[in-house]
């Protein structure tokens, strides 16, 4: 299937090289002209497009990976007039359950299909095509799309319609904030009870409270190096939203509430752009 990509940043950047490998990516666009030049260097016959919409005439299937709400209704805005029936575009950035339903609707005006299908895995999964897929809107849509998913993604899981991807997404972060603090704060215990920190992670993550964060964030943290990664400023972005979700709710989420002002400590501090690991910084003695 003829595949575009739309944002090439720490996520979309690999997420292009597998697709490109796997031999479906034929044109990608940027914002920074320059990041969509260091792509065709690696990618024969990679058409850069000079904008959105000559994208969307050269591709069947579009993925989106961009930062923010404001910056996917600007693509969609920029794709509308050049999308056809039958085309299908597939967002895989972080943003809020009800400007996917606003964009959702926008492009099925059109015609075409939207799927919102935010990842999980970091830049390791994307990097190594394992990330995990959790999609909302036509069911139909994404059997269509699923083998050139597949190249990008280890596990894909309908969720609902529009916006079910999202709120799934919604709550892995929930989780990633109280992990993160789980796992920060009890390594800076540790410390404190003088604890050879590398035994301790050895020992504690072949047991009950074993997990992913601790095997692969513990060792970087114990050597004070915090290099993403997921980083603190988009957890925090993505924390934010999901908060303004549970406040529509009428629901409180305290860790969540607790992690915002801990990121924006350090983001004040000047560690926005580390790893969210760096929340040891806030509490090792």
């Amino acid at each position: 299937m003829k595949t575009g990509i739309i944002g090439l940043g720490a996520m979309g950047f690999p997420i292009a090289m597998n697709l490109h490998q796997a031999g479906h990516l034929v044109c990608a666009w940027n914002r920074t002209h320059a990041t969509a030049e260091t792509l065709a260097a690696h990618c024969d016959n990679l058409e850069i497009a000079s904008n959105p919409a000559a994208l969307a005439a050269r591709c069947e299937l579009i993925l989106i990976s961009v930062s923010a709400d404001a910056d996917l209704r600007q693509v969609i805005d920029a794709l509308l007039p050049a999308l056809t029936p039958g085309t299908i575009i597939v967002d895989t950035s972080t943003v809020s359950s009800a400007t996917v339903r606003d964009v959702a609707h926008q492009v099925v005006a059109q015609g075409a299909q939207f799927l919102d299908a935010p990842v999980s895995g970091g830049v390791e999964g994307a990097k190594n095509a394992a990330l995990a897929m959790m999609v909302g809107g036509d069911a139909t849509a994404l059997e269509k799309i699923r083998t050139t998913l597949q190249v990008i993604a280890q596990r894909i899981v309908h969720m609902g319609p529009s916006g079910s991807g999202q709120a799934t997404k919604a709550v892995n972060q929930i989780m990633a904030a109280g992990i993160n603090q789980a796992v920060t704060e009890a390594l800076a215990f540790a410390q404190a009870m003088q604890l050879p920190l590398d035994k301790v992670i050895e020992v504690v993550s072949s047991g009950a409270a074993g997990n992913w964060f601790l095997n692969h964030r513990g060792p970087s943290m114990v050597r004070d190096s915090y290099a993403p990664g997921f980083k603190v400023a988009l957890h925090h972005k993505d924390l934010a939203i999901c908060k303004r979700m549970a406040d529509d709710v009428g629901m409180s989420l305290p860790v969540v509430e607790m992690t915002l002002m801990h990121y924006e400590k350090l983001i004040e501090t000047g560690y926005g752009d580390e790893d969210i690991s760096a929340l040891f910084r806030l509490k090792k003695p």
